[in-house]
């Protein structure tokens, strides 16, 4: 049987998680990215807001989800020596924690910048022998009682 944890009867906490991860490029894609050469347009334009959006939908992804009202969000994506780094913040006041919302938005935005740039990445068979996702990871996971509450 499927079934959600009942939180109702936790404290409404100022909740916060930071995700971040990696995706690996070719030197010659970090190149075109920081040239801002990419054909489709600005990856990173449309990887933040790929993962704010899909932040607040992580209940629709993920089924043991509770729908969480963020408060806060944040998604910055960097060009790094080994290809693109993401951080994404997430924060709710409110009974379970937002680690996944975290974690989802820094995916998506990531997979957006993969989408972006898979035609510079793909070898002669169409594959992308270089390009890697991950680790993604929660780096910080943070609860506390709310002034406001």
């Amino acid at each position: 049987m499927a079934r959600q944890n009942d939180v109702g009867g936790k404290p409404r906490l100022h909740r916060r998680a930071v995700a971040e991860g990696r995706l690996a490029l070719s030197p010659a894609t970090r190149r075109a990215v920081r040239a801002g050469r990419v054909a489709k347009g600005d990856p990173f334009a449309a990887g933040e807001l790929a993962g704010l959006l899909a932040m607040k939908r992580t209940p629709e992804l993920i089924p043991h989800c509770h729908s969480v009202p963020l408060t806060a969000s944040r998604v910055e994506l960097r060009v790094a020596a080994d290809g693109v780094r993401v951080r994404a913040e997430a924060e709710t006041v409110d009974r379970t924690g937002v680690e996944m919302e975290a974690l989802v938005g820094a995916s998506v935005a990531l997979l957006t910048v993969w989408d972006m740039v898979k035609y510079l990445e793909k070898d002669d068979r169409g594959l992308y022998p270089r390009t890697t996702l991950g680790p993604i990871r929660v780096v910080t996971k943070s609860k506390r009682a709310d002034e406001g509450s």
